[in-house]
């Protein structure tokens, strides 16, 4: 049902390991890993341009958060015309609300599309909608554009001992069907690699909301249902990611914490960047300033006069 999705994320993640497994080779669990992590960096470099105009436009919606205010209190008691009013003050400035959200609407499928392939390479198991195969019919079925091959290499590989397709809590009969590919792993095996990448997942979820939280305006974050929400966004939403990690297949922590890397580089490169940009229009704008202002005592001469004129 979801076919059009499954299948472009299976083939970014498809071509990323072709590359890295030329170079590691194909069973090789780092060249698994990393495809991972570059099906990550692919979509978010997607991403950029939508997500550095949304900074942009957010930016600039701060900055008219006078006008904004004002058309708050003078429409009070009509709230149609005050939603009409701050639509048409949007529009004026190419503000449009939804490229806020454009980034997690694309994220979203892609990460339960990379959930259910990653799933696919192992469908012995009956949880969650399992197949229920056996784990010679599992080896020899493809899964989307991976070949039978392909599917052996994946259950072959392993990130120091642990295949990526493993999770903590992964049942005994997921487990045994890697037997004939590698060996079946134990749980203290796919612990010791789950865990610290949950810490890290943590850890990075955090120090994103940390920076989104020190971007705000002082009165929004003044605001009380803001307030609840950045500390749902600090605390709750990274105690979540050690409370359900354990149910987490080792491949989908290391989705999360590139995410999350590429998160934090993004916006600190990107706001430095549009900051940068401020602050030289600002110094333009006073240069400007300057320029037309006569020193004291002294008659502006025609130039100033013309420039006066034209603001």
């Amino acid at each position: 049902m979801l076919d059009f999705i499954y299948y472009p994320v299976s083939a970014i993640l498809w071509f990323w390991h072709k590359a890295f497994g030329a170079v590691l080779g194909p069973d090789n669990g780092f060249a698994w890993a990393l495809a991972v992590v570059f099906l990550v960096f692919t979509v978010r470099l997607l991403l950029l341009a939508p997500a550095i105009k949304q900074i942009r436009a957010s930016r600039q919606m701060q900055e008219l958060q006078p006008q904004i205010k004002a058309l708050q209190k003078k429409y009070a008691g009509d709230r149609q015309r005050q939603a009409t009013e701050m639509q048409k003050l949007q529009q004026e400035h190419g503000f449009n609300p939804l490229m806020g959200c454009l980034p997690a609407l694309v994220q979203a499928p892609v990460f339960l599309g990379l959930y259910h392939v990653l799933r696919s390479f192992n469908r012995t198991g009956t949880i969650m909608g399992g197949l229920g195969m056996t784990p010679e019919a599992n080896a020899n079925t493809a899964n989307y554009v991976f070949s039978a091959t392909e599917v052996q290499s994946f259950l072959r590989a392993r990130l120091f001992g642990a295949p990526i397709s493993a999770a903590i809590t992964s049942p005994q009969s997921t487990l045994e069907s890697f037997a004939s590919y590698g060996g079946i792993p134990t749980v203290a095996t796919i612990a010791a690699v789950a865990i610290p990448l949950m810490v890290l997942a943590s850890i990075a979820t955090h120090f994103n909301a940390r920076a989104s939280v020190a971007r705000q305006n002082p009165d929004a974050a003044a605001n009380p249902q803001s307030a609840i929400m950045n500390k749902l966004m600090l605390w709750i939403f990274p105690l979540g990611v050690l409370i359900g990690g354990p149910f987490l297949m080792i491949a989908i922590l290391l989705y999360w914490v590139s995410n999350n890397v590429w998160t934090y580089c993004q916006q600190h490169l990107v706001f430095r960047r549009i900051d940068h940009e401020h602050a030289t229009k600002q110094q333009e704008a006073a240069e400007r300033t300057m320029a037309t202002t006569p020193a004291p005592g002294a008659r502006p001469n025609s130039a100033q006069r013309g420039a006066k004129r034209r603001e």
